[in-house]
């Protein structure tokens, strides 16, 4: 067997997500800095937050906590947990002025008047399906302040709407936990390495497939749901398309993402408006679904058109390959 040489035994990690966010830095609307380090004071909570979870099982942080939060839903343990990590992390980052959390009813002012960002985000979506060790996932949405710097922010930072957003992102805890974002000039993914305690780039320049085979949507309810919604999940078992639904948001979103696919989450007679918030679940993922390539709608048209009024607003959701959505919006 020949030596092997220094190259050979030295392989690269890889890029880092702090060295992707330098040198990506130019593309920033905004290159001054604070961007930069809000998107790492995300990662820092993302990376806490993974810790957490893995440990989910040994200590008592699993399972309902007995309260509900301002949507009425009953909060898990590590729903706290993860919204207290992530208003530190960017209360302490100092980047942030203002942070607008699914778990809390109004805005978060964090003290740092002088930031230029506001923050939307759902810390732990899918928090439910902890004990089950089912992957799940925090949602983030990032605007430029447009409210006077050096005074409290105001609802308008939060009701820009969504094109107004400057960066918006996912990070999924799965087998592998991974932070995917976009700050407008394509979709890129970090898989983290817990040897390192760093996300590395593994998914450059994502591209949502034209077209696929997985619809995933939640089939207890079908005869709930609009016309047109029925017509098409007949056409797709007609088709035998594959039916994947693992009812956590991010992790059924970043499958489709890679594998293309589309994601229903239609009106119901129960809720004429939809059941997923748009600030910070529907806004994000569509900026993701339209910088990748994909498409994301509302059933009349896509989501990142509709006017915020409030800061819970909700609203149904089709994303995903655009083919596919194309599709749903024909029957």
């Amino acid at each position: 067997m020949s030596p092997k040489t220094a190259q050979e035994l030295a392989l690269p990690v890889g890029v880092t997500l702090d060295r992707f966010i330098m040198l990506s830095q130019t593309a920033f609307p905004y290159a001054t800095g604070e961007l930069s380090q809000l998107l790492r004071d995300i990662a820092l909570a993302g990376k806490i937050i993974n810790r957490e979870i893995n440990r989910a099982g040994l200590v008592d942080i699993a399972g309902g906590n007995g309260t509900d939060n301002v949507q009425g839903e009953n909060q898990q343990k590590l729903d706290i947990i993860a919204n207290i990590r992530f208003i530190r992390a960017l209360k302490n980052g100092g980047e942030v002025c203002a942070i607008l959390s699914e778990e809390d009813e109004d805005i978060i002012h964090t003290g740092n008047d002088h930031g230029k960002y506001v923050v939307a985000m759902d810390p732990l979506d899918g928090s439910s399906n902890i004990d089950v060790n089912v992957s799940i996932g925090t949602i983030f949405s990032i605007y430029r302040r447009i409210s006077p710097i050096d005074e409290p922010a105001t609802r308008e930072d939060f009701l820009q709407g969504g094109r107004k957003q400057v960066a918006a992102g996912y990070i999924l805890y799965g087998s592998s936990t991974m932070l995917v974002y976009s700050t407008g000039d394509g979709v890129n993914g970090f898989t983290y390495d817990h040897s390192l305690g760093e996300f590395i780039l593994s998914h450059k320049n994502i591209r949502s497939p034209e077209n696929g085979t997985i619809y995933s949507v939640n089939d207890g309810y079908i005869n709930d749901y609009p016309a047109f919604v029925q017509d098409y999940l007949t056409k797709c078992k007609a088709q035998s398309c594959t039916a994947r639904y693992i009812g956590s948001l991010v992790a059924d979103f970043h499958r489709n993402l890679l594998r293309g696919g589309v994601y229903l989450y239609p009106s119901t007679k129960k809720t004429p408006e939809g059941k997923l918030r748009l600030l910070y679940e529907c806004y994000p993922l569509a900026f993701i679904a339209e910088k990748s390539g994909g498409k994301a709608i509302d059933g009349f048209g896509p989501i990142l058109d509709i006017v915020p009024t409030s800061f819970h607003q909700r609203s149904p959701i089709y994303v995903g390959s655009p083919s596919m959505v194309d599709e749903v919006m024909k029957l």
